[in-house]
């Protein structure tokens, strides 16, 4: 049997913790979501969660913008076949969608991950402030190696 050294073992910790996607963007983005729920609780539309969300990003320094259009291409032809309006973008790198009910459903992720799928953005968060006893949420990656039309 075979001991690593600790060396090795933080090596390889490290490796990992790099490669975790917009670590210090997900860090402020979850605190704000756990702020914003402790203070107001669930119940309220999907819009004041998300203005609460942006006011909370910026406040924090991030440029957050609103409805921003991202351009969605095909697969085949890598043409521009669409447009999506994502509830929130993160510094021009993480897609928000914000929701305000008791339950998520498989159609609420499907949208976050067609957003990620047919655009250039790889990280997206699913948010959910109505779920009854927590906040809800949902981290999809979709990295950009995976996407044709980029190819």
């Amino acid at each position: 049997m075979r001991h690593e050294t600790t060396r090795n073992i933080m090596t390889r910790k490290n490796t990992k913790i790099k490669r975790l996607l917009y670590k210090e963007l997900s860090y402020i983005i979850q605190g704000c979501c756990f702020e914003i729920r402790k203070e107001y609780g669930p119940g309220h539309k999907e819009t004041v969660y998300t203005n609460l969300l942006k006011e909370c990003l910026e406040l924090k320094g991030l440029k957050v913008e609103k409805e921003k259009p991202i351009k969605i291409y095909s697969s085949k032809t890598s043409k521009i076949v669409g447009i999506y309006r994502p509830d929130l973008v993160v510094n021009d790198s993480i897609l928000i969608e914000v929701k305000a009910s008791k339950l998520t459903t498989k159609r609420d992720e499907r949208q976050l991950y067609y957003y990620l799928k047919n655009s250039v953005y790889e990280l997206g968060y699913l948010i959910n402030f109505g779920s009854p006893k927590r906040v809800f949420i949902k981290r999809i990656i979709y990295t950009n190696d995976k996407k044709k039309f980029l190819k």
